[in-house]
């Protein structure tokens, strides 16, 4: 038979574990992550694109489902009925596609980030500025923004995308 893809549901917090489990028991595997700026500086870096979910391809008339039913950290397949639902190959290369998009826009910071937005600075020497975004830089997750000075100046600064966070508005009155 061919191997298809499945998505396969872990315990909660448990996906990193059940990916090397996945991995080391040689199954091809797909666990999409994205990089995202935590306010808490001790907190993950990275985070499950799907929590709780990531995908394996397997020839299941071999393996078996009840291998996956019992893995360590797994809930199991998901399934409908009694039937693992296969995952189709164009969605599994649309979300690598995506992930790999947002990845190379900065990570997740900066999925929301709009040429106009206020940010402000929270490393380096300019920490606790606000300044303005201007634009995503090519290569290593740098980022332009302008920084609001005295008498509206604006002064153009290149930084790592992780040292920015878009400004929260208060809604309360």
């Amino acid at each position: 038979m061919t191997a298809f893809w499945y998505a396969i549901n872990s315990h909660p917090n448990k996906e990193d574990a059940l990916w090397r489990h996945i991995q080391s028991l040689g199954f091809e595997v797909f666990y999409p992550r994205l990089k995202v700026n935590p306010v808490n500086p001790r907190a993950k870096k990275i985070r499950a694109y799907f929590p709780g979910y990531m995908f394996v391809r397997v020839d299941i008339s071999q393996v078996g489902v009840s291998t996956f039913q019992w893995m360590p950290h797994a809930k199991g397949l998901v399934s409908f009925g009694s039937e693992p639902a296969v995952v189709p190959e164009s969605l599994i290369h649309a979300i690598h596609q995506r992930v790999q998009e947002i990845a190379a826009a900065g990570g997740e910071i900066l999925e929301s980030l709009h040429e106009g937005d206020t940010v402000v600075i929270d490393s380096g020497p300019f920490a606790g500025y606000e300044a303005i975004f201007n634009e995503r830089l090519p290569g290593n997750e740098r980022v332009k923004v302008l920084l609001k000075m005295l008498s509206n100046q604006q002064i153009p600064l290149e930084l790592s995308a992780g040292s920015i966070r878009k400004k929260r508005t208060n809604l309360r009155r």
